[in-house]
């Protein structure tokens, strides 16, 4: 089996130069780039497993391209970065990122996300990458929500994870805490902030009104219980 491969965009040489020795001493290949250009044509011919990517680059906006690699590409997102405000990783996150992870930073903790991220992407527990439930189907080969009209509703990898696991466990209670061990991450508010932000986006795509939702609920003080039934295609 192949080792797990990581992309790595940063204009700063040392930066990259810190994380590739890291990440291949850890057992990881790695590609680097210091430009969103170079780095993006460099997904046409290969995927990676997760995505290390600056806000702060020299010819294109770091937000963005976060949003169009967790919509377009499927891909797992890790921001690096040197914005610290709490905005900045409350963007981030709504955006589709899967963590975010601010300069300076300590290598080993970057390597303790990656292999959090790889965790989370474990095998279904179902066969189909294709649900339906309530006049909705989630297709997770594509990232997409088709209502029964036919209209489609991009999510992202990040987004996925969270409905797949509400999907596979319908009308059982779901705490934080097993939802940290199941999708791997940081505990504490980072992980808190990143389920509260994913959980919102989700319930918006699917319509739920934000202060009585019919699929996704609360339950405060204990976690959250997806109330759908569902069908795997």
């Amino acid at each position: 089996m192949s080792l797990p491969l990581v992309t790595i965009l940063d204009d700063e040489p040392e930066i990259r130069r810190i994380l590739t020795n890291t990440l291949e001493e850890a057992g990881f290949r790695t590609q680097s780039f210091a430009r969103a250009r170079e780095f993006e044509a460099s997904l046409n011919r290969v995927t990676p497993d997760v995505c290390l990517v600056d806000l702060s680059l020299p010819d294109t906006d770091g937000l963005a391209l976060v949003h169009r690699l967790a919509l377009e590409r499927g891909a797992a997102v890790i921001i690096i970065s040197g914005r610290a405000q709490v905005q900045d990783r409350v963007t981030g996150l709504e955006l589709g990122a899967d963590d975010y992870i601010t300069k300076p930073f300590d290598p080993a903790e970057v390597v303790a996300r990656i292999r959090a991220r790889l965790r989370s992407t474990r095998p279904a527990l179902q066969s189909s990458d294709v649900a339906s439930f309530n006049g909705w189907a989630a297709h997770f080969d594509r990232y997409v929500l088709v209502d029964d009209a036919g209209n489609e509703t991009q999510f992202s990898h990040a987004e996925g994870e969270v409905l797949r696991l509400f999907l596979e466990s319908p009308k059982r209670l779901l705490s934080r805490a097993q939802m940290q061990e199941t999708l791997g991450g940081v505990v504490g508010d980072s992980f808190d902030r990143a389920m509260d932000v994913r959980i919102s986006r989700l319930r918006t795509k699917l319509g739920e009104d934000p202060k009585n939702p019919r699929l996704i609920k609360t339950i405060y003080g204990a976690g959250y219980i997806f109330l759908g039934d569902v069908e795997w295609l």
